[in-house]
């Protein structure tokens, strides 16, 4: 008996653990934007550092979906908008279930079989893996699905233990609802999915097989989706350099933007090296994120800043908003001013032009990163993604994209506003 009760013990605190850890890892997009940023940092780029030594676990500090780059396929636009509705629907069912059974507890209600629970016998564990699935998404680290797969797994188990349980306790009245009642979906739709059973064979290594199925899945889709996003991306190449937009309207712009730069580099004015590749972000001059590619001034360092809050609320709760908001409304909300008039009193450029619709701006800002990568050969377009480079900031390039006029030129310190912190790159 008592070996029964420590098994149960540690079954539900690594289960509890290891939504600690999920939690931890996945809201890294609110800390990281936090006045918090570098105390959670201290300790967690480290691992983030042990992580990028090794090819074989380097990849779980990079990106599988658009990030820094607004989605630009209505694929990938319904992915971003399902993170947000993900993560409010199971947010708000697990609080609902959890209420319920506890509450179930305290006045014993006897067998949780009302409300969701009339549907599929485990909502609350439906919801909090809704909700992670919701998280993965709205901040789409490779490490936060490798989480989410432990989670999964740990809760599976913990949810056939109790159901050992609740038989012993209750009996026939429990072994008739499950037999009513589905475990993680309704019995109507359970019922497609009982081809699972024939592929899993019945033995001791189930649980094993089934772990690792659940693991597969989750990363596997991790990968499919960074291929597809990869695929979606507008590539403009010329030589060494590709260049990318990180928002749609500035997809003509982008091969203007290209020649410029290789009109700066035929005349001097850019120092790149041929026998290297280049990879060019494009984005308006005041892109509120460009921090994460290169570190280009205070303004952008968004854990010193003080918007944390209406940030996140926007980021989870206004998916619409933000995939159609015009590139000026962060920084305008930021400064409390009209996003209509914003950049001829705020441009980081200092261009004061009365008659400058903000809507149609032909300034741009380009970052160019340096690509580095293990295989020794000339990498362009999506191959400048692979899993295996290391870009490394070199210039910020602000230019006309209209009259091909260059304004500025800074060579940027070989880090981004968060240091050396593995930052999102699509």
């Amino acid at each position: 008996m008592f070996l029964k009760n420590l098994k149960e013990k540690i079954t539900k605190l690594t289960a509890f653990a290891s939504i600690i850890v999920f939690v931890i890892v996945a809201f890294e997009i609110m800390i990281m934007i936090s006045p918090f940023a570098f105390f959670f940092y201290s300790v967690f780029n480290p691992i983030f550092d042990w992580l990028g030594q090794f090819p074989a676990t380097r990849w779980l500090t990079a990106f599988f979906l658009p990030h820094m780059i607004l989605p630009p396929t209505l694929f990938l636009k319904t992915i971003r908008i399902a993170g947000s509705a993900f993560f409010i629907i199971g947010a708000v069912a697990f609080i609902v279930c959890a209420l319920q059974v506890y509450l179930g507890k305290l006045f014993k209600w006897g067998i949780a079989d009302k409300g969701l629970y009339r549907y599929i016998r485990h909502p609350q564990y439906l919801a909090l893996g809704i909700w992670g699935i919701g998280m993965a998404i709205l901040w789409p680290r490779f490490i936060v699905l490798a989480s989410l797969s432990i989670m999964f797994v740990l809760y599976y188990f913990l949810a056939k233990d109790e159901e050992k349980r609740m038989l012993t306790l209750y009996g026939e009245s429990y072994e008739k609802y499950m037999g009513d009642i589905g475990m993680f979906l309704p019995k109507t739709v359970e019922k497609y999915f009982s081809f699972m059973n024939h592929l899993v064979p019945k033995t001791s290594l189930r649980f094993a097989v089934v772990s690792m199925m659940i693991v597969i899945i989750v990363i596997g889709s991790g990968f499919i989706l960074r291929t597809i996003t990869l695929h979606s991306l507008p590539f403009e190449s010329n030589a060494n350099i590709t260049i990318v937009s990180l928002l749609p309207e500035d997809i003509g712009r982008d091969a203007n933007a290209l020649q410029t730069i290789v009109n700066g580099e035929r005349d001097g004015k850019i120092i790149l090296s041929a026998d290297k590749d280049y990879l060019a972000y494009l984005m308006p001059a005041d892109y509120i994120m460009q921090g994460m590619i290169a570190n280009t001034g205070g303004e952008f360092h968004l854990y010193k800043q003080h918007n944390t809050v209406a940030m996140i609320v926007e980021w989870v709760l206004h998916p619409f908003e933000h995939l159609r908001a015009s590139p000026a409304l962060h920084m305008a909300k930021i400064r409390n001013v009209d996003p209509n008039i914003a950049r001829r009193h705020h441009c980081p450029l200092k261009i004061n032009d009365p008659a400058m619709d903000c809507n149609t701006c032909s300034y741009r800002r380009v970052i160019i990163d340096e690509v580095q990568n293990e295989s020794g050969h000339h990498l362009s377009g999506m191959g400048l993604f692979s899993l295996g480079t290391i870009r490394t900031p070199r210039y910020a390039i602000d230019l006309n994209t209209d009259t091909g006029a260059i304004v500025n030129i800074v060579a940027v310190e070989k880090a981004t506003a968060w240091a050396n912190v593995p930052t999102p790159s699509i």
